[in-house]
């Protein structure tokens, strides 16, 4: 059964309170005690969540209502990923920590992807355009500019956004809210930032608190999705990285399978051993060259390699930079 972080609904509680509505009644009525809201590990029916968007929607009668989450969030409410959020060292790896650690709010995708033009920051929760689908989408977009702004400043500057529903008859609330060019329409919800801004050093920024929250998330997520092979794996070569790379042979026995079984699984998603070592490799690589009291070669060791030319060689096929180059250009934005 889909389902979602429940603190996460203590954010829908303070915005439909926002319009005046009774929060305890309404939330009573669609079969949430309020208390619920408040147990940290609790979770909810995904199809409460579409329920109380729906029922939102129509008593509010404003399209843009769900904009206002921003207003409503605190840290807490996104569990060990909001204070892991707030301690990340750059918009981008803020942003890298929703894609990996997504499924432990709900089921929904996040994804990061460069392009020319920018940091692509894309969001979906599946349920197509349905009007509250819309809201949905408003709602969450809404907390992570939130996020974004709360971390970098409220002069953060988009370069565009561009939302899935149909433009408004009064678009103003979203311009207003955006502050950059938006696109209605679109095949996605995302949004888009200038390079320079997403590897802007954050002063709220501290590596060794992101590390042990990552490490949090890391054992939530496993737990939640003990199905999902590339998760599991990813959280076993994370914890043995700092002694050296694990064979597919260890990392096989860990899954407690054989490693034809895993090369099959891992092969049925498109995915091999090797590329879950690098994507595992280059998240904590672009993490720890951001901590400037790391050496390139205590970063070496931290992944595994055995030789800093080995790192250099590598990063460099993930990056297109070396570890030195990444470092500097990171220090020259601060």
């Amino acid at each position: 059964m889909e389902t979602f972080l429940a603190s996460g609904g203590l954010v829908f509680k303070r915005l439909i309170e926002l319009y005046g509505i009774d929060s305890v009644s309404f939330l009573k009525e669609i079969g949430i005690e309020p208390s619920q809201l408040i147990e940290p590990k609790a979770r909810i029916s995904a199809r409460i969540s579409d329920i109380a968007f729906a029922k939102a929607a129509l008593l509010i009668q404003e399209p843009a209502f769900a904009l206002r989450a921003a207003e409503c969030w605190h840290p807490s409410n996104l569990g060990a990923l909001g204070y892991a959020w707030l301690s990340s060292g750059t918009l981008r790896t803020g942003l890298k920590r929703f894609e990996r650690f997504a499924h432990i709010l709900g089921k929904v995708s996040y994804r990061c992807v460069d392009a020319p033009d920018g940091l692509h920051f894309m969001y979906s929760h599946g349920r197509g355009d349905a009007p509250y689908a819309y809201a949905i989408a408003d709602f969450i977009m809404s907390l992570v500019i939130g996020l974004c702004r709360r971390n970098y400043g409220d002069s953060l500057a988009l370069l565009a956004a561009h939302l899935r529903r149909p433009q408004p008859d009064n678009p103003a609330p979203y311009q207003d809210f955006y502050r950059c060019p938006v696109f209605f329409d679109a095949n996605e919800n995302s949004i888009v930032l200038q390079h320079d801004v997403a590897d802007a050093p954050l002063c709220t920024g501290n590596h060794e608190i992101a590390a042990t929250f990552d490490a949090i998330l890391t054992e939530q997520l496993a737990k939640l999705t003990e199905t999902d092979i590339p998760t599991r794996c990813k959280s076993y070569l994370l914890q043995q990285l700092t002694s050296g790379a694990p064979s597919e042979e260890d990392l096989a026995d860990a899954m407690n399978m054989s490693r034809r079984t895993l090369q099959r699984k891992l092969g049925e998603l498109g995915l091999t051993y090797s590329d879950l070592l690098d994507q595992t490799r280059f998240d904590l690589a672009l993490r720890y060259l951001e901590d400037q009291e790391r050496s390139v070669t205590e970063v070496t060791f931290l992944l595994g390699f055995s030789e800093q030319s080995a790192f250099s060689r590598a990063f460099k096929r993930w990056s297109g930079k070396s570890p030195s180059t990444y470092r500097t250009e990171h220090a020259l934005a601060a």
